[in-house]
């Protein structure tokens, strides 16, 4: 079961996210579900269609079990077959 302690070393994909902090003042805000993840990006879709944006760039909420978890995107930028089940 995901956490927000073990959210890290979890697949991702599936759960809604939304940008709270980002180098692009333009994309904060910017929130859907996780359809695809690779080492550096996320691909969301939102209410507008299709987006990939940075992990590294921005601070993420994530939405698990109707609790809200704020990351760090250097926190999560690794492939996602390395991170999974790793240290972090």
């Amino acid at each position: 079961m995901i956490t927000s302690d073990n959210l890290t070393s979890h697949e991702l994909i599936g759960l809604r996210i939304e940008i709270i902090e980002s180098s692009n003042p333009q994309i904060i805000g910017l929130n859907g579900t996780i359809t695809d993840e690779t080492k550096s990006m996320f691909t969301m879709s939102t209410v507008n269609g299709s987006k990939m944006v940075t992990k590294s760039n921005n601070v993420w909420k994530f939405s698990i079990n109707n609790q809200d978890v704020v990351l760090e995107g250097s926190k999560i930028s690794k492939r996602p077959h390395d991170r999974i089940g790793g240290r972090v």
